[in-house]
């Protein structure tokens, strides 16, 4: 069974840096394209960002452009999102997810959850200010 686990999270002052990490296991080697999602209280899930196999390719939604990079090391299955310059609108529960493609062609598919069909449980980010 394939299961995604967060890491990293917590709490950081406006300004600071945090690193998530994803790591994906029940698969020989994760080929899937990988994103991460967030969820405020009272708010619907948003897309983050998001990042093909060969991770050349990546897709970010336009808050995060320039504070945020996501990567991954396909020999360790992991996922990374870098988070930089945090604001406290960033505050939430972000969420790693396995696409069931190993590409991703656009910025819409990246965004849409239900291509997305592993989900890990989420790890808490908080940016005080």
């Amino acid at each position: 069974q394939v299961q995604l686990v967060e890491s990293g999270g917590g709490l950081v002052q406006a300004g600071g840096s945090l690193r998530l990490s994803c790591v994906v296991s029940g698969r020989t080697s994760n080929t899937a394209a990988m994103g991460w999602f967030r969820q405020a209280p009272g708010k619907e899930r948003e897309f983050v960002s998001a990042i093909n196999w060969g991770g050349k390719t990546t897709y970010y939604t336009n808050s995060v452009k320039g504070r945020f990079t996501i990567s991954r090391d396909n020999a360790k299955n992991t996922v990374f999102l870098q988070m930089n310059s945090l604001k406290p609108e960033d505050t939430a529960v972000y969420s790693c997810a396995s696409h069931r493609y190993t590409a991703i062609e656009t910025m819409e598919d990246a965004a849409r959850t239900y291509d997305y069909d592993y989900w890990g449980q989420g790890t808490q980010v908080t940016v005080s200010s």
